[in-house]
């Protein structure tokens, strides 16, 4: 389809307007290439709606920029009121005076468009140059001042409140900064942390919170119970229905209706005698404390785990030192007989054999270093601690003695103080009250309701009713449920107490082995401090013959060995003695009395 186009050439001296196809015959194409070249520029007129769109094409110089001031001085002044748009996409050059011209075009309210970097930056230049312009013609466009007046009034409002720092965060969240700093812990700080935020622990509070609502619900089954009620209705009521389907006398009505009631009172009801359900009462209170006693036994197995974590930790920790000195005695000998290859005293082999003793010590040093970052994991993750927050232990392994206890005494101890034992003792006598309970399900029961209310066919109309009702309930046949529960309640109490025998034989099993613990252990270190002595005299007599040349490393590095097991062993009988400790405190329900201060 041929695309018809408008073309203005403009002069000094007249107007031409050719309308040309584009698609038109070889002679009018040769004419319009013709008039093309002798004018060198082309504009375009094209209107719509409100706005006129002039299009430039060719070249902005010469002549060509007296042609273009006359065509818009004629467009201007035939449509004053009419928005410009000067596209300048088509424009191959701009000389200095088609710039001057084209900035009083945009100085009277036309508005540039162009395409290409030259063209681009010369509107840019324009542009920028009449919006600086001085503030009497900034006043001449009230609009534009107003619209900088609420940016600058809104940026105000927005700053204090809206920081970059917190456009950042919106923009590109980030996770949250590790903790800084190392937190140094104590043993007691480590198991008052425990007890505030493990899990474990949290979760068993909650446990027994939860059993002391459940004692509440069945408190509230013994007390009165009270209501207000407001009740609009509208009745129909079929007579015929009523009496089977009969009237009663001829014409009289099958029905009486509609009709409404209104009602607003309150209303009353409660037990004034019923053993099953204060017996239900009295076990969930023993079970509240059997919940209780639950919660305390999981805190002394948290403290238990607790201590048993640190101070395994601190074999860890006391591991890697022993390994680290056992390094540098490793590099000293290993120096040592090098020197005395070099002054030719040593032979080859007594260094290489000190080289692979340093070798080993140093893979030692890195299996303890592995099992104390561990350790240390593990520790944080029972105190429940940021992942990324490192600690630092506070307390080193020691040993102090104390007197052994009495087995006969600690036992008794245990069960007087084992949460655990508290706990089945509660369940018992939880059991003996449902027994107890379902046994006076066939006891008379008596109970109280009643209500005062205002009642009337309408709000307006209502006079004030009352009812009173005493209610004794007798269970005459139940179908065998009174009996079922009782005999399984009777079932729940032997089944409890086998749990207690099998607990106070796991009490003094417990006991027996902490204190045979405790006593083995206790002898372990005198003997390990002992054999460390001992093993580190070795090591200097021989590290004295070999300097002396009366033997080779050899017995050096069997010294060396030797004072290596040695400070295992110290190692090992100090970490020993400190959890005897805490299996005997664990086993006499002393955990938190000892440990949490």
């Amino acid at each position: 389809m041929p695309k018809q186009i408008s073309i203005v050439s403009c002069n000094k001296s007249n107007t031409y307007k050719i309308r040309s196809n584009l698609y038109s015959v070889a002679q009018e194409m040769h004419h319009f290439h013709a008039k093309w070249n002798r004018v060198m520029l082309r504009v375009t007129t094209q209107k719509k709606r409100s706005k006129v769109l002039l299009t430039v094409e060719g070249r902005l110089a010469g002549d060509s920029v007296s042609t273009l001031e006359q065509c818009w001085r004629e467009l201007h002044a035939a449509s004053p009121i009419e928005k410009f748009n000067v596209d300048l996409c088509g424009v191959s050059f701009i000389d200095a005076a088609g710039k001057a011209l084209l900035k009083e075009i945009h100085r009277q309210g036309g508005r540039l468009v162009a395409q290409g970097c030259l063209n681009q930056a010369t509107v840019k230049e324009i542009t920028g140059q009449a919006e600086g312009r001085s503030e009497t013609d900034s006043r001449k466009d009230p609009k534009r001042s107003h619209i900088i007046f609420y940016i600058a009034f809104f940026s105000l409002l927005l700053i204090p409140t809206f920081t970059p720092a917190q456009s950042q965060r919106q923009q590109s969240p980030l996770p949250a900064e590790a903790p800084a700093g190392v937190m140094r812990l104590t043993l007691d700080q480590a198991v008052a942390l425990a007890l505030k935020q493990n899990t474990t622990a949290q979760i068993a509070v909650l446990t027994a919170a939860q059993s002391d609502q459940d004692r509440r619900i069945a408190l509230s089954a013994l007390l009165p119970q009270a209501q207000l009620g407001v009740t609009a209705q509208w009745q129909r009521i079929n007579i015929l229905a009523q009496f089977g389907g009969t009237r009663i006398f001829p014409g009289f009505p099958g029905h009486v209706g509609p009709y409404s009631t209104f009602s607003a009172g309150p209303s009353f009801n409660g037990p004034i005698f019923d053993l099953t359900l204060f017996r239900r009462y009295q076990a969930s209170r023993n079970t509240t404390n059997a919940s209780r006693a639950d919660s305390l036994s999981t805190r002394e197995q948290v403290v238990l785990l607790v201590v048993s974590q640190y101070i395994g930790t601190l074999r860890s920790m006391a591991d890697v030192e022993a390994s680290e000195s056992r390094v540098d005695l490793a590099q000293a000998l290993y120096d040592q007989a090098a020197d005395l290859q070099k002054e030719g005293v040593g032979t080859g082999i007594d260094t290489l054999r000190a080289n692979v003793e340093l070798q080993n010590e140093n893979q030692r040093l890195l299996e303890a270093q592995a099992t104390r970052e561990t350790s240390l994991f593990a520790l944080s993750r029972l105190l429940n601690l940021d992942p990324r927050q490192q600690i630092k232990l506070g307390d080193s392994l020691s040993f102090f003695d104390t007197p052994q206890p009495e087995v006969e005494a600690s036992i008794e101890e245990g069960l007087s103080a084992r949460p655990e034992w508290k706990s089945l003792q509660e369940q018992i006598r939880a059991a003996e009250n449902q027994k107890k309970a379902a046994f006076a399900e066939r006891l008379p029961s008596v109970h109280f309701s009643g209500s005062w209310e205002q009642f009337g066919t309408e709000p307006v109309s209502v006079i004030p009713t009352y009812t009173y009702a005493g209610t004794v309930s007798v269970p005459l046949f139940t179908g065998g449920r009174i009996r079922a529960e009782t005999v399984r309640a009777d079932l729940d109490i032997q089944k409890l107490h086998q749990q207690q025998a099998d607990l106070r034989n796991q009490i003094a099993l417990d006991v027996k082995t902490a204190l045979i613990n405790l006593d083995s252990a206790r002898s372990q270190v005198r003997v390990a401090n002992l054999g460390v002595q001992l093993s580190r005299e070795e090591v200097d007599q021989a590290r004295d013959r070999f300097k002396a040349g009366v033997a080779n490393n050899i017995e050096v590095i069997q010294a060396q060995d030797s004072l290596a097991r040695a400070n295992d062993n110290q190692i090992a009988a100090l970490y020993r003695f400190n959890q005897a400790r805490a299996d005997l405190a664990r086993s006499i329900g002393q955990m938190e009395k000892v440990y949490a201060k």
